[in-house]
């Protein structure tokens, strides 16, 4: 690679940097402005992160969609009728919650393998999932009558409610610093191995420092109040796993490369087909856990559950650093720009902001985020 590419490089590599600068900002910004001292309790922090925890687990399945130049509409609608088919069938049949939980995931990857088999047919994905958001929105009202149904069983409250306890959240503490620091040295060890260049031990050292020390203080803030809300520790579990499919698998590997170049990863063989498939499966099983959680948190399910989530999974990707270009993204990024959108509604609700305000900034982010992913890509050509 040459010199001038490798600037090229680190001049893309500040986009993710920018997102986090970002995040720091806004919540210096409403520590600033909120005159109770609330945003950055540890009880107002575990609350945004239970909030954000529907929403993250959205923009997961959403950001494979997005990085294989597809889009979903219907995760929200799925979202409101997993919630209910799960609710439905502890409340009416009387089921054991982790049998119905099991039969609402696999509706979920029922639901992605009708939208994905729509696409794979050659229907638009936008004109396919908006069919699909329509049709589930219809049978939630449909099988509701509708009518909200509450769950009350204590072990499917316990998901969306719980904390971990604190012991456990620090043996996780300790056990994600020292993966992190494992995972840092083993990646450069590898680049050194193969000739690339690293960074300075000194600088090596001190990234390790910054993300031991944003593990730790996570744990301590929440260790602090309850413990670490249950919806955020499964959003941990369920990102490493994405991240780990993203990043390390050949599934992963030929979904980039089916968002950066659909006829040159054909003519690698790639099998586009059952590749798209598996992403809507994926976006489907998402949207059935995130229900699931959303019901739990509530204590019931209701005929506009998830409505617009769909739209708040694409703005947390696209703020994340997804391109709606295709092929470039991270899972991490989707959770952080899920946060990013979380902070948001809860600052300004602490504020007493008027909700349209709360659309209102969170479109101008969004069209801002695009701006900026167009214009690099422009600028990187």
């Amino acid at each position: 690679m040459s010199v001038k590419a490798l600037d090229k490089k680190r001049e893309f590599n500040i986009r993710k940097y920018t997102m986090i600068i970002a995040l720091v900002g806004i919540w210096l910004l409403f520590t600033f402005l909120d005159d109770t001292g609330t945003f950055l309790t540890s009880r107002n922090l575990a609350n945004l992160f239970k909030q954000m925890s529907v929403t993250a687990i959205l923009a997961m399945g959403m950001f494979m969609i997005l990085v294989d130049l597809h889009i979903d509409l219907s995760l929200g609608s799925l979202v409101g009728l997993s919630g209910g088919v799960c609710a439905l069938l502890m409340y009416n049949f009387n089921m054991h919650p982790f049998l119905a939980i099991i039969l609402t995931m696999l509706f979920g990857v029922c639901c992605g393998i009708f939208t994905g088999s729509w696409v794979n047919a050659g229907v638009p994905a936008f004109i396919a999932s908006l069919g699909g958001m329509l049709a589930y929105r219809g049978l939630i009202m449909g099988i509701s009558g509708g009518q909200s149904i509450p769950t009350s069983h204590p072990a499917f409250r316990f998901l969306g409610t719980a904390y971990v306890p604190f012991s456990i959240g620090w043996i996780v503490g300790i056990i994600a610093s020292v993966a992190i620091v494992y995972m840092l040295m083993k990646k450069r060890q590898s680049r050194i191995k193969f000739g690339f260049e690293v960074k300075s031990m000194a600088l090596e050292g001190l990234y390790m420092v910054i993300y031991v020390g944003i593990i730790m203080t996570f744990v301590v803030v929440m260790n602090s109040y309850k413990g670490i809300p249950m919806p955020i520790a499964i959003v941990m579990v369920l990102a490493l796993i994405l991240n780990f499919v993203a990043t390390k698998t050949k599934f992963g590997r030929q979904v980039f490369a089916i968002g950066g170049n659909k006829e040159a990863a054909r003519l690698s063989g790639v099998d586009i087909k059952k590749r798209t498939l598996q992403i809507f499966i994926i976006s489907g099983l998402m949207a059935a856990v995130a229900g699931i959680l959303l019901t739990a948190r509530l204590g019931t399910a209701t005929t506009d559950a998830g409505n617009g989530f769909e739209l708040d999974a694409v703005a947390s990707c696209v703020i994340g650093g997804t391109s709606l270009l295709g092929g470039e993204g991270t899972i991490i990024g989707a959770v952080l720009g899920a946060l990013v959108m979380a902070s948001i509604d809860n600052g300004m609700s602490i504020l007493d902001t008027q909700a349209y305000w709360q659309l209102i900034v969170k479109g101008m982010i969004l069209i801002i985020a695009v701006f900026v992913d167009i214009y690099t890509k422009k600028k990187g050509k």
